[in-house]
């Protein structure tokens, strides 16, 4: 078995969050190597696009989460064999990528500026991406986005969708994902309340 260490940030979201989730799911036992925002500027220096998360499977570096994500539903069993499925299963991961980068944009503003970059996010993409997403999870079935049961892909959207409904983004309203999208809102509700995901959790308490 190879030796794993994936190094993000502290915090119990974005990008890293559902790879975390998914080593977890696949019982794959992983070293999980967490950094402070602070430590950031320095560590990106040995990162590969100057960007976290990054794996390194025996020492060698891996970048790009959808990709890990991959690597790690085929292993644990979390990602479809059928092809169709499985493109449905990457649109979703990339469309939850997609939203991550224009939210992205705006950390670090302040003040108007960042009032400014909120209200056009909530005005323009934001109902874009998440209608799309509900859209997504229909032709899925409505509980599940592909292969009609948990999938990586539902990992990564989950994350995405628990952050825009946290209250911690300040200037796009806590209830949006449930305005817009209420088919999203219940699949985040279903994927918390997941064996896979509590028993992450329950492991990091």
């Amino acid at each position: 078995m190879p030796n794993y260490k994936l190094t993000y940030f502290d915090f119990d979201g974005g990008r890293g969050e559902s790879v975390r989730i998914a080593f977890h799911a696949a019982g794959i036992k992983f070293e999980d190597h967490r950094i402070s925002f602070k430590d950031f500027g320095e560590v990106r220096k040995s990162a590969r696009f100057n960007a976290l998360p990054v794996l390194e499977i025996d020492g060698k570096q891996v970048t790009q989460s959808n990709a890990m994500l991959r690597y790690l539903g085929k292993q644990g069993g979390l990602y479809p064999e059928n092809n169709t499925q499985a493109l449905y299963c990457d649109e979703a991961m990339g469309a939850a990528e997609d939203l991550s980068h224009h939210i992205g944009r705006t950390i670090g503003l302040q003040g108007d500026e960042l009032r400014e970059a909120r209200e056009k996010l909530v005005e323009g993409w934001l109902p874009i991406f998440l209608r799309g997403m509900d859209d997504l999870l229909k032709r899925g079935g409505g509980k599940y986005f592909a292969d009609k049961r948990l999938t990586v892909a539902d990992l990564k959207v989950f994350v995405e969708t628990r952050w825009l409904q946290s209250g911690a983004l300040d200037h796009i309203p806590q209830g949006l994902v449930q305005k817009l999208a209420p088919a999203l809102a219940k699949h985040e509700e279903r994927i918390t309340a997941d064996p896979v995901v509590v028993a992450w959790y329950a492991s990091r308490s």
